[in-house]
Parts: C-alpha cells; sequence; structure tokens
C-alpha cells in the first residue's frame, strides 16, 4: 500500500512539473509574439508614412527618379518580409529576410534624405519636415518595440534550454526563436530624416 502511495505521489509530481513546464513555455512563446505584434504595428506605419514622404519628394526631385523608385521598392520588399515574419515571429528564416528588407530600406531611405540636402525647398516644405518627424518618431518606436522583442525571445530561449525544459521543449515542439538583429554597424545605423 506504501509503495502504491510513493508511486501516486511521484507520478502527481512528475504530471504537475511538466504541465507547468509547458505551461511556462507557452507564456514566454506567447510573449515573444506579441513583442512582434508591436513590431509589425510600428513597421506598418513606418510603410505607410513612406508613399506620402516619395510622393512629396518627388515634385521637388524629378532628376532622382531612380533613389525614390528604390525607396519604394525596398519598402514594398520589406513589407513583404514582415509579412512572413509575423506569420512565425521568432522564425530564424523569416527574420533573417526581415532583418535583410528592413536595412535595404534603411538604406535607400538614407540615399533619399541625403539627395534631399540638395534640394531648399524640399527641405522647407511644411508636409516634407511633418512626415520626417513622424518617421524619426517611428523609427525611435521600432527599435524599443525590437529591444522588448529580443528580450522576450532571449527570455524565451533560456527558459526552454534549461534543464529539464529542454526535454519537455523538443517534445512539445518549443523550438529556439530568433532574434530580430541587425547585422553590421552601418545597418544599425537608422537613416538620417532630419530636415
Amino acid at each position: 500500500m506504501t509503495t502504491l502511495i510513493i508511486i501516486i505521489v511521484l507520478l502527481v509530481l512528475v504530471i504537475g512539473t511538466s504541465v507547468a513546464i509547458y505551461n511556462r513555455l507557452v507564456a514566454y512563446r506567447n510573449r515573444f509574439k506579441n513583442a512582434f505584434a508591436q513590431i509589425d504595428v510600428q513597421l506598418k506605419r513606418r510603410y505607410d508614412l513612406i508613399p506620402n514622404l516619395v510622393e512629396t519628394a518627388k515634385g521637388y526631385m524629378k532628376h532622382e527618379r531612380t533613389t525614390l523608385e528604390a525607396v519604394i521598392q525596398a519598402r514594398n520588399q520589406a513589407q513583404q518580409a514582415e509579412q512572413q515574419a509575423a506569420q512565425g515571429p521568432g522564425d530564424p528564416e523569416s527574420m533573417k529576410k526581415l532583418a535583410g528588407a528592413e536595412q535595404s530600406l534603411s538604406g535607400a531611405l538614407g540615399r533619399m534624405f541625403a539627395l534631399s540636402e540638395s534640394y531648399p525647398d524640399l527641405k522647407a516644405n511644411q508636409n516634407m519636415m511633418q512626415l520626417s518627424e513622424e518617421l524619426s518618431s517611428t523609427e525611435n518606436k521600432i527599435a524599443f518595440a525590437r529591444q522588448s522583442f529580443n528580450d522576450a525571445v532571449m527570455k524565451y530561449n533560456t527558459a526552454r534550454e534549461k534543464f529539464p525544459n529542454i526535454m519537455f521543449a523538443n517534445m512539445f515542439g518549443f523550438n529556439e526563436a530568433q532574434l530580430f538583429e541587425i547585422e553590421t554597424a552601418e545597418e544599425r545605423k537608422a537613416p538620417d530624416v532630419s530636415f
């Protein structure tokens, strides 16, 4: 009888521990997915601002058509990469594609703003100044959201890698999540949007 009680107690402990570990991993995974949703909101805001910015600049920068087209193309590619990443936040391949697309977009925006320095009327345009300020604010929000996402991913990855959590993580498909990182120092530089 005592042996049966010990077996039942051990079984309850194992099941209880398993449930607690599973629930904790689910909570951490949901946190990093929510954190990515915050990035998603800010990226969409940024993508919505860019066409307005390009339209405003178009009238002044008639001879810079290739630069403006490059910005729109980079924006479209970044938007597609963002939509793929939103389907699986933390997926290594999606996050790498998103980081690369965001790098290209930042580079194209940087070139556009560098060229705009040659157009004093554009720099003085009230609409352009307002859009630039909104874009700058959005860039700051994206950076903050990215930091929050990376913190949540780090907490999730740490929890899933601890013993005995890793046994349950592998068993139930809690794969490692990918940080949203920019690879090189020049990619880390936000586009200069001052006018």
